[in-house]
């Protein structure tokens, strides 16, 4: 029976999407759960799967055409295939698609879902449930699917053989763990002195968001630096130990998230937004999380950060910097942030002046940590050393309270008392 695949409605306010790249070719079968094609739209970019097995019998809309939402894209021919296509993955999103290489021919399935892969976690939603259910972590794995996407078989075949040979226990991690920065950008290939490359939906969305804040806010920026010595001690002391308990490296953003909420707590106008005339003051602690990726960058949500303790605020930055790389946020997960938090530390840059994510007021700028020489009871010390910017709306925020503001948060970040287990 031929079914239509569809462009899902992504969100309410969402007219429309772009057909990024189809997955799959005319004539080639898709299996129930397996990704038909990526999609982008104005607000996050979308992998949509079919919920049933078929074959791709026509592609109506090619790569780089935009429709309208419930156009069809294409015809599945094959028993219970459905026109769930989109419906049933609206609830799933993704950052912009990186550039992946060539996968090497596919290895025995023990050894491919051990083996620690270095990129995107490419799997379906239903196989990241069964790998949470069988507490398998899929970032460490690599699958025998299309560009080494993970298969229910590659979980299950997983799982058959970990009970019959248990696992040694992970290795205790570096202190200072570095998040891994965005692959670099294949070399332009010229054909004439100079070459035109349309913008993806999603870099013409950053670009229309950033000019619009800067029309909107008036950006101030200040820079404080701040000693990281109690933190980085104590990473070294119980980072294996936190791995140990809980299953994933401890990296610095949580702290500097908590470290946020307690100064926040203390300058709520931090927290709040301009309409018209008026101060909008946020009760919930909404927390943007800057994800780069390779063509363009995503802020997903941690929704009530400021009652989250240390340990899920940490659970919370993984969960998401997992799903927006390997395109499984919702719609859900990148709205509604209150203040936010974007690291250019991560590539080596010590500091920068970030540009207000609307309709924000603030957002925090994290450079490196690196070990430099200060005075210390008027002798050279060496000490681990961030500077951390802060680029808020002068419209309702002085200078004075910007300021306190940045005092509260290099207290908490210089006399840390949180435990972290």
């Amino acid at each position: 029976m031929a079914t239509k695949v569809i462009m899902p409605q992504m969100g309410e306010s969402i007219a429309e999407g772009t057909v990024v790249k189809w997955l799959k070719k005319v004539g080639e079968r898709v299996e129930r759960d397996e990704p038909l094609l990526e999609i982008s739209t104005d607000k996050v970019d979308a992998e949509i799967p079919l919920p049933a097995s078929g074959v791709l019998t026509e592609i109506v809309v090619t790569e780089n055409q935009t429709v309208e939402v419930n156009a069809v894209l294409g015809w599945i021919d094959g028993e219970g295939a459905g026109q769930a296509a989109g419906a049933a993955t609206a609830e799933t999103a993704k950052a912009p698609p990186a550039s992946l290489p060539t996968p090497a021919p596919a290895p025995p399935v023990s050894a491919a879902i051990t083996a620690a892969g270095a990129g995107p976690v490419r799997s379906s939603p239903v196989v990241q449930k069964l790998a949470a259910e069988h507490n398998v972590d899929l970032t460490k794995a690599r699958g025998t699917g299309q560009d080494g996407r993970i298969s229910k078989k590659d979980i299950l075949d997983y799982v058959a053989q970990r009970k019959a040979s248990p696992t040694p226990p992970p290795a205790a991690p570096a202190a200072a763990a570095t998040p891994t920065a965005a692959p670099a950008s294949a070399p332009m290939a010229f054909t004439g002195p100079s070459q035109v490359v349309p913008m993806t939906p999603i870099r013409r969305q950053i670009a229309e968001h950033m000019v619009a804040s800067r029309r909107t806010s008036a950006h101030v920026s200040t820079v404080f630096e701040v000693e990281m010595t109690r933190i980085v001690e104590l990473m070294a002391r119980q980072g294996g130990e936190f791995e140990r308990r809980h299953g994933f490296k401890i990296t610095y953003t949580p702290f500097f998230i908590r470290a946020s909420i307690a100064a926040i707590k203390d300058f709520p106008i931090i927290n709040s937004s301009v309409e018209g005339a008026n101060i909008v003051y946020k009760r919930d602690l909404n927390i943007g999380i800057a994800v780069a990726m390779e063509t363009g960058l995503i802020v997903p949500v941690i929704k009530g950060a400021g009652e989250k303790n240390f340990l899920e605020v940490a659970r919370t930055v993984k969960d998401l910097a997992e799903r927006a790389r390997s395109k499984h946020l919702s719609v859900d997960d990148v709205q509604g942030g209150t203040f936010t938090i974007t690291n250019p530390g991560v590539f080596g840059g010590l500091l920068g002046t970030p540009i207000i994510n609307q309709p924000q007021v603030a957002i925090l700028g994290v450079g490196a940590i690196e070990k430099r020489p200060v005075v210390r009871n008027d002798a050279i010390a060496i000490r681990p050393m961030v500077y951390l910017v802060l680029s808020f709306d002068h419209r309702i925020i002085d200078g004075a309270v910007a300021d306190q503001f940045m005092a509260r948060l290099k207290h908490v970040l210089e006399n840390w008392d949180e435990e972290i287990l």
